[in-house]
């Protein structure tokens, strides 16, 4: 039956992801200038990814003292597996590092700048609330009003709409959206763009061959026959799509402005 559900469900967001994979933004970035612009504001949906993850294995696994075993062990098995590869990958040398943390390496080797998500740790380390990091870090609007959906989800702290908006707006599309970015980046840009490279494809391949099926797995446990779940399910993840869909447009409005760049 849930199986039956999780089909509706991608058979439901097909349009929503299809205006997402097939967004004018990705045929826009033709210069070094204009990805540093995109991974100047994609940065900060790379951070705000690991706070939906943490909020599931927060809701999902035992993370205070003294432990005791919570929910469901084989969903306890799919977040941690998910967090493991997430937060603690390994880097094109075989280093422990996170996704995000790739992503800053990536963004340097490019010469992006990443002052705007430095000083965003930086208040958080101090204790600013979310939208305060936000305004101390000067993200743009669009990076402000992305971000704020994703926490205006955490907050409704209800599980299964969270891992509808981690596996749906997130897991199970980022691959089509990526194989956009890494078509030709390595023969235009030889050597300036190896991490970056490195990373998308690493999502492509944990994405689509790992991650998107334990994260379906994990929405199956958690809406299991109840109508009124999936029926949430899928509302946050629509909103969730016209979110990145809007973000994506306050990308491309940006490149707009940006003068041409060989």
């Amino acid at each position: 039956m849930a199986q039956d559900f999780i089909k509706e469900l991608q058979t439901q967001l097909q349009p929503a992801r299809q205006r997402l994979v097939e967004h004018p933004l990705y045929y826009r970035i033709h210069s070094l200038a204009d990805l540093r612009v995109f991974m100047e504001y994609h940065v900060f949906a790379v951070w705000d990814f690991m706070s939906l993850l943490k909020a599931l294995q927060r809701d999902l696994t035992c993370t205070t003292l003294p432990w005791v075993p919570t929910g469901n062990p084989a969903t306890r098995r799919l977040i941690n597996e998910i967090v493991l590869e997430e937060e603690t990958d390994l880097d094109p040398e075989g280093r422990a590092t996170s996704h995000f943390e790739l992503y800053l390496r990536a963004m340097r080797e490019a010469g992006a700048s990443t002052a705007p998500a430095e000083r965003l740790l930086a208040a958080l380390a101090d204790g600013a609330s979310v939208p305060a990091a936000l305004a101390a870090a000067q993200a743009p609007a669009a990076v402000q009003e992305f971000v704020k959906h994703t926490f205006a989800v955490i907050a409704a702290g209800q599980p299964h709409a969270v891992a509808s908006a981690f596996t749906f707006g997130r897991e199970d599309v980022i691959p089509d959206m990526f194989r956009h970015l890494v078509a030709d980046l390595g023969q235009r840009f030889p050597g300036q763009l190896d991490t970056f490279i490195y990373y998308l494809n690493r999502h492509i391949e944990l994405d689509e061959d790992h991650h998107a099926p334990l994260a379906h797995q994990m929405v199956r446990d958690l809406c299991g026959t109840d109508p009124q779940r999936w029926q949430q399910a899928a509302e946050v993840a629509q909103q969730g799509m016209a979110a990145r869909v809007a973000f994506w447009d306050g990308i491309q409005a940006a490149l707009t402005k940006e003068p041409a760049a060989a």
